[in-house]
C-alpha cells in the first residue's frame, strides 16, 4: 500500500506542472484605442493638444492600452472611411476630435455596436457614442481682458461661423470691452480650419487695417508667425506658441484633453463606460489661460488669473449682463440687463455682439 501511495504521489507531482500551465489565465490583450486628426500633427495647435491627450493616456495606463492615430483626415467621406477602418482593425475605443466628424462617427457606430466612440465637439449621442466639448469661450473672455489692457483694436481670423466660433468671438470682444469699452474687433472668415497661407494672409490684411492685437480660431500657427513678423501681439490658441512667436505672444488659451481621455479609456477597461455628454471649462480643468508673453505687465497677468479663478468658482460668467443689457452689433438686445444666457442659448448662438465689426456669413 505504501508503495502504491508513493507511486501515486510521484505521478501527481509529475503531472502538476502540466495542470498549472493549462489553467493559467491568458494575458489580457491591451485596449486598442484609435484617434482621428483633422490636420497633420504639428508642434502646436488643435491637433497637437489632442496628440498630447493621446500621450497622456499611454503614460497613465501603460501596457493596458495600445493607441494609434491617423492624421490629416478631411471631414466628410474620408473621415467615415478612416473611422470605419479603425473599427475594423479592432480598436475598441475611437476618439474623433473635429466637429465635422460627428455624422461620420454616428454612421460608423451603427455598424459597430460593440465599439465605443467619443465625438469631440459633436453634440449628437448614441448608445455607443459619447460627446465632449470644452467651454472655449471662457478662455476667450480672459484673453479679451488681457487684449483690452494692451490695445483698443483687435483682429480675429475665424474658420467657420458655427456657434463654437461665434461664442469665442463674442466672449473675446466682451472681455476686451469689460476693461476698454471702446475696443473693437474685426473678423475675417476663412471657410477653412487649416490653411496656413490663407491664415497668414488674413492676419496680414488685418494688421494692414491697423489692428493692434490678433486672435484666431483656425488650426495652424500662421497667425502667430505673422504677428511675430510684424512686431505685433497675438493670442495663442489651443497651445502655447511662444516657440513660434516669442515676442508676439500675449498669452495662450490652452485646451487640456489628457485627463478626460484617460478617464474614458479607464472606463472601457473596467466596464463602466456609458454614453454621456460633457461640456467642461475652466472649472473642470479643460480650459486654461497661461503662458504669458514677456510684454505683458505683471499687473495684467495677475488680473487675468484672478478672473480665471472667478470663472472656476462660478463668480464670473462671460455671457451675463450687468446693469446694462448686452447688445448685438445690429442694435438688438441679446442679453437682458441682470440676466445671463442659458447653456442652450449659448450653444445656439447666432449673433455678434456690439464691438464686432463684421457679419455672419450666410
Amino acid at each position: 500500500m505504501l508503495k502504491n501511495l508513493a507511486a501515486a504521489l510521484a505521478a501527481a507531482c509529475f503531472i502538476s506542472p502540466v495542470f498549472s500551465q493549462s489553467t493559467a489565465p491568458a494575458p489580457k490583450e491591451p485596449l486598442k484605442i484609435g484617434f482621428v486628426y483633422v490636420t497633420p500633427v504639428t508642434e502646436a495647435g488643435w491637433v497637437h493638444q489632442h496628440e498630447e491627450g493621446r500621450q497622456a493616456v499611454m503614460a497613465a495606463l501603460g501596457d493596458k492600452v495600445k493607441t494609434t492615430y491617423v492624421e490629416d483626415v478631411p471631414e466628410g467621406a474620408d473621415a467615415e472611411r478612416v473611422i470605419r477602418d479603425l473599427a475594423s482593425q479592432g480598436n475598441q475605443l475611437i476618439f474623433t476630435p473635429s466637429f465635422g466628424y460627428m455624422e461620420p462617427t454616428l454612421k460608423v457606430a451603427k455598424d459597430f455596436p460593440n465599439v465605443k466612440f467619443e465625438s469631440i465637439t459633436g453634440y449628437k449621442t448614441a448608445p455607443n457614442v459619447a460627446v465632449a466639448n470644452a467651454r472655449y469661450y471662457e478662455g476667450r473672455y480672459l484673453a479679451g481682458i488681457a487684449a483690452g489692457r494692451m490695445a483698443s483694436s483687435a483682429g480675429y481670423v475665424a474658420g467657420f461661423p458655427i456657434p463654437e466660433v461665434i461664442q469665442g468671438i463674442n466672449a473675446f470682444t466682451l472681455g476686451m470691452r469689460s476693461v476698454n469699452p471702446a475696443a473693437t474687433v474685426k473678423v475675417v472668415w476663412l471657410g477653412a480650419w487649416f490653411d496656413p497661407p490663407r491664415e497668414r494672409e488674413a492676419a496680414m490684411t488685418l494688421f494692414n487695417q491697423g489692428v493692434e492685437v490678433m486672435a484666431f480660431h483656425t488650426g495652424s500657427t500662421a497667425v502667430m508667425s505673422a504677428a511675430q513678423e510684424r512686431g505685433k501681439l497675438a493670442i495663442a490658441y489651443h497651445s502655447d506658441m511662444r516657440k513660434i512667436a516669442p515676442d508676439a505672444q500675449l498669452l495662450a488659451v490652452t485646451h487640456q484633453w489628457g485627463a478626460y481621455y484617460t478617464r474614458r479609456a479607464q472606463a472601457v477597461l473596467d466596464g463602466s463606460w456609458k454614453s454621456s455628454a460633457l461640456w467642461g471649462g475652466v472649472k473642470e480643468g479643460m480650459i486654461r489661460v497661461d503662458s504669458f508673453g514677456s510684454k505683458v505687465p505683471k499687473k495684467v497677468a495677475d488680473e487675468v488669473l484672478a478672473r480665471q479663478r472667478d470663472i472656476a468658482r462660478g463668480k464670473l460668467r462671460p455671457f451675463a449682463a450687468g446693469k446694462l443689457p448686452v447688445m448685438s452689433n445690429a442694435g438688438a438686445v441679446v442679453i437682458a440687463a441682470g440676466s445671463a444666457l442659458s447653456d442652450e442659448q449659448i450653444l445656439g448662438m447666432n449673433f455678434l455682439v456690439q464691438g464686432v465689426q463684421g457679419k455672419l456669413p450666410q
